[in-house]
């Protein structure tokens, strides 16, 4: 399989960006932290200092399974404006590949008008950015190629989601069990 890339840009939510890899990980599923700045250390929204391990520049698109997009800010309002990501993000949704975004950062797919349509959940506040989503309020949502959670505290979730849909269930279940949350 692939990898799947949580992208880092300074600012992001710790949680929703750690969250994914260490279960992921405990999955056996490929995963790595990518950064969109000019170092691989990314400064959290909470002033957590994070070691990526590459940065955008040294990834090759066609290894990308999942694009990951961690929230908080000014994490998502960066990963927005990263003209790679954009691209990339782009090409994704042109061939239904799998995106998924928590918190605020559903706005990156929002505006792009890949959540047109489409079941998705944001941080309370950042419904206007999802142009054209049907926003539920839901802790996560699944449509399709997309995933999408609503902020911090389901973080657990939207990585159990993740890992779902490349282990299926019953090993998330066994996972989840293993960090006592089953």
């Amino acid at each position: 399989m692939k990898t799947i890339c949580v992208f880092l840009a300074d600012g992001f939510e710790e949680v929703e960006a750690l969250t994914p890899v260490d279960v992921l990980r405990r999955a056996g599923v490929p995963v790595e932290t990518v950064s969109i700045m000019k170092s691989k250390t990314v400064i959290g929204a909470h002033n957590v200092p994070v070691v990526a391990d590459k940065l955008f520049e040294e990834l090759k698109h066609d290894d990308v399974e999942m694009i990951v997009l961690p929230g908080g800010m000014p994490g998502a309002t960066n990963l927005d404006s990263h003209v790679g990501l954009s691209k990339l993000i782009s090409t994704f949704a042109e061939a239904a590949k799998p995106l998924s975004a928590i918190c605020a950062a559903p706005l990156v797919l929002g505006k792009r008008g890949i959540l047109n349509g489409k079941k998705a959940t944001c941080y309370p506040g950042f419904e206007s950015f999802l142009h054209g989503a049907v926003c539920t309020g839901s802790l996560v949502e699944k449509d399709g190629n997309i995933i999408t959670g609503k902020g911090p505290g389901a973080a657990m979730d939207f990585a159990c989601a993740i890992a779902e849909k490349y282990i299926g269930l019953a090993k998330v279940k066994e996972v989840r069990k293993g960090m006592i949350l089953e």
